[in-house]
């Protein structure tokens, strides 16, 4: 699907400002591709992450084929320790209920919500501080 295609500009921003929320609150890199998968979902969407570079350790990539009606959520590394399949599994059911609705910008925004809320840094606390 062309660029710009698939939402208008208060759409996309709407995703950005929740691509950077999810961030803030997670520590992690968030990244959504919305276009077609063509063969494996999974493997393209490996391969979208790999193209992620030097982040990959610390990306969840979120990639949607809404034509198809495909949606896939990779994780790195690092970011598959913060990120249980349970919270990626609830992102999902999140984005795809929305989906379900014809709401594609809300479903990605719910999905980035949530999958950041179960990513959530946990505080560490010193014990030699009062």
């Amino acid at each position: 699907m062309p660029a710009g295609e698939a939402f208008s500009d208060g759409q996309r921003d709407r995703i950005e400002r929740a691509i950077r929320a999810a961030e803030d609150v997670s520590g992690l890199v968030f990244s959504v591709f919305v276009g077609a998968l063509p063969g494996d979902v999974r493997t393209q969407a490996r391969t979208l992450l790999a193209a992620t570079g030097d982040t990959q350790k610390t990306t969840i990539l979120i990639a949607v084929d809404p034509a198809a009606r495909r949606l896939e959520i990779v994780t790195g590394e690092r970011a598959a320790e913060q990120l249980s399949d349970h919270g990626a599994s609830l992102g999902a059911l999140a984005m795809t209920s929305s989906f379900l609705a014809g709401d594609l910008a809300g479903g990605i925004v719910d999905g980035l919500r949530t999958m950041a809320e179960h990513a959530r840094q946990l505080r560490t606390l010193h014990l030699d501080q009062p």
